[in-house]
């Protein structure tokens, strides 16, 4: 197709004000979007004009069929957006050839940080990356040979999703406090009726975030999430599919919903290395609505502490990147010191006392000898004495200043502690219409003193911004069993988390969100610390973790936190999990130890849950029976292939079909469900 035609087209489309943006010039992303919508008048305006009509329709008898694909393939091909958008495209990150902010894919999974390694990758492979703070090479061996859980990278297009992304049914709500276990009745809510019981919820974060926003929208203060690294060595080894710009995208998809549950004057702090932080920036730079406030340099390791001789470089180092909505405004840090105990002194005069009186430079000036007059130090007193020396000399104007240029040459004349009332000097600062100056007492005294009142005003105290480096060492080195739990690899100390607490300016009811909760961490320290909290795992054996740190906490556990916040123990926490559906299956392909035990279980998995809509079951069957190639893959390639004929739209159980027979919930389990989305009945 020639320019003409492109030029054509631009002109067709621009006749649609909702692709203009300010400056009158086609916002191509939209275009995008409405042709993947199938976009009623851009499909009329393609279809009335006889050039894109024959272009992008095939007749058949009297109807036109729309080819998308071919559409979306020439605005792939040619740069219709606008003249910034162009430009700002030749920076932007890009993912399967696509920029990443046109990229509608969605990831579901990504290896996490401490799942299993599969494909032949050795404990050898990738050592100095999986090292994790007080670990030796013995505890990563240790820590290989644990590793159970798998999860697989699935990634769907946005023309495979139908039902994803809807609000899920819980199911094993459980309430836990001092008491024990409890089946909760029903939420607790304040006044505008938003929940206010702690949740940790186990299931797919992305999921959990979409059935989250239903109720949480805009009502979240604070976000932390310590994400996996991206490595390399938080995948599979046969996978590459897990790569940088699968990363992006996994991320881009959960903060696209994140921030939407943040308030407007909401903050993000994502934990990552140098492996994706410029990267993180760029992505989260390009996500609307939420603005750059700071990368925090967080010191993690000893740089004296070599894991590997061989390393080009120790890393000691980790980041926190830091992005807000609006209207957020950041902790200061203020001095806490007592202002008023610098005013130690008044100065007696004795009564009938009379003084001398001379002018100098304008100002009258009483000048009292060391016996008229007495100076007194005591708490909470009229004055604060300054030594007139350094800097204060060269302030114009100022009583130091003024010492140094007219009464410094009088000592030896007025003697030794003379008092000068000088009137008038200062008057706009302590009101009090003059200035004590004096000579020094002491006969080898090069300085003179001079006496400030009260100001009238109290300054107000506008605090310090906090600073962009923290050195935590001590505190990551000593965090494997901190909470009354034992966990090593990547586990943040609460003394962390509570650094971000306090930079975020948090007050009582403010909600925290961390949706790649791990083992705990940032649960248990705002519990700790009486904040309401919101925690997301998928992880059996991270949620494992996080209920028997937060029960110990109940309990009155103490750590560090535990007696900086003087803890005593108490409040409570309700546990759910997004209902499972396709999940389940899932995880029994997992369990399989061989492949007998597969095709034993595909049995139930083609008449029980629900397969993606162009699996040939009994072509299938016919396959794997016969064929010894497909025998012969391990076991983990076959697992992976069986975990991709299921649906993964149904991957969970959707609200809108929660009394549906066949996921066999229970009554209890329904009601609760239908009150925290607040569903009438």
């Amino acid at each position: 197709m020639d320019k003409n035609f492109k030029t054509h087209i631009i002109t067709l489309l621009l006749k649609d004000d909702r692709l203009k943006d300010e400056q009158g010039e086609l916002k191509g992303n939209l275009v995008k979007e409405f042709a993947n919508t199938l976009d009623e008048n851009l499909i009329t305006t393609l279809l009335e004009d006889e050039k894109t009509r024959a272009q992008f329709f095939l007749k058949i008898k009297e109807v036109y069929v729309f080819k998308t694909n071919k559409f979306k393939f020439f605005l792939d091909e040619n740069s219709i957006d606008n003249s910034y958008t162009q430009y700002s495209n030749q920076i932007g990150l890009s993912a399967g050839g696509k920029f990443l902010k046109d990229n509608t894919d969605v990831v579901l999974n990504f290896p996490f940080k401490d799942c299993v390694l599969e494909g032949g990758q050795s404990t050898e492979d990738g050592l100095d990356t999986y090292f994790e703070y007080d670990d030796t090479q013995e505890d990563y061996i240790e820590k290989q040979s644990k590793r159970k859980e798998i999860f697989f990278n699935e990634v769907l297009a946005k023309d495979e999703i139908d039902r994803l992304l809807e609000p899920k049914a819980f199911t094993n709500i459980t309430k836990y406090d001092s008491k024990g276990e409890s089946k909760p009745t029903q939420f607790n809510r304040n006044a505008k009726g938003t929940i206010t019981d702690n949740l940790i919820i186990k299931g797919n974060n992305l999921l959990a975030l979409y059935s989250l926003k239903q109720e949480f929208k805009g009502k979240v203060k604070l976000i932390y999430i310590d994400p996996p690294y991206n490595t390399g060595n938080d995948s599979f080894a046969y996978n590459d599919n897990f790569n940088h710009s699968t990363w992006l995208t996994f991320m881009r998809n959960r903060l696209m919903v994140a921030k939407d549950l943040l308030r407007e004057d909401g903050v993000i702090f994502i934990s990552c290395d140098d492996n994706e932080m410029s990267h993180l920036r760029i992505l989260m730079d390009e996500i609307k609505e939420i603005n750059y406030e700071s990368i925090f340099h967080i010191k993690v390791r000893h740089e004296n502490r070599i894991l590997r001789q061989d390393n080009r470089y120790q890393k000691v180092m980790e980041h926190l990147v830091c992005f807000s909505k609006n209207n957020y405004n950041p902790n200061r840090i203020f001095n806490s010191k007592d202002k008023n105990k610098d005013y130690q002194f008044n100065v007696v005069l004795k009564e009938n006392e009379t003084p001398q009186n001379i002018t100098i430079n304008n100002y009258d000036i009483e000048i009292y000898k060391r016996e008229q007059y007495e100076i007194i130090k005591e708490e909470n007193g009229q004055f604060k004495e300054y030594n007139i020396r350094g800097s204060l000399i060269t302030q114009n104007g100022s009583a130091s200043q003024f010492y140094e240029l007219y009464l410094k040459e009088r000592k030896g004349y007025d003697g030794l502690g003379a008092l000068y009332k000088v009137i008038n000097m200062g008057e706009k600062g302590d009101g009090l219409g003059y200035r004590f100056i004096r000579q020094p007492f002491d006969i080898k005294g090069e300085n003179g003193f001079y006496y400030q009142g009260k100001p009238i005003k109290i300054a107000v105290d506008k605090g310090n911004p906090y600073p962009n480096y923290y050195d935590f060492e001590k505190e990551f080195n000593n965090s494997s069993k901190e909470g009354g739990i034992t966990f090593k690899n990547g586990k943040k100390p609460e003394m962390f988390i509570s650094k971000i607490l306090e930079i975020s300016k948090l007050e009582e009811k403010d909600i925290i969100l961390d949706f790649h909760l791990g083992s705990g961490s940032t649960a248990g320290t705002c519990h700790k610390s009486n904040y309401q909290y919101i925690g997301v795992e998928q992880m059996d054996s991270q949620i494992e973790l996080s209920i028997i740190r937060l029960k110990n906490a109940i309990q009155n556990e103490q750590t560090t936190l535990s007696k900086s916040v003087n803890w005593k123990g108490g409040g409570s926490f309700v546990y759910l999990e997004l209902a499972k559906n396709n999940q389940t299956a899932k995880e029994e392909i997992l369990k399989c130890k061989n492949l007998e035990e597969l095709l034993q279980f595909f049995e139930t998995m083609y008449t029980k849950y629900f397969l993606h809509y162009n699996v040939r079951i009994k072509q299938f069957k016919e396959v794997i029976s016969q064929e010894e190639n497909f025998k012969n893959l391990a076991l983990d390639r076959q697992k992976e292939i069986f975990a991709k004929m299921l649906d993964l739209n149904q991957l969970y159980v959707n609200l809108s079909e929660i009394e549906d027979s066949r996921y066999k919930l229970d009554a209890k389990d329904i009601g609760l469900s239908k009150d925290f989305y607040q569903v009438k009945k």
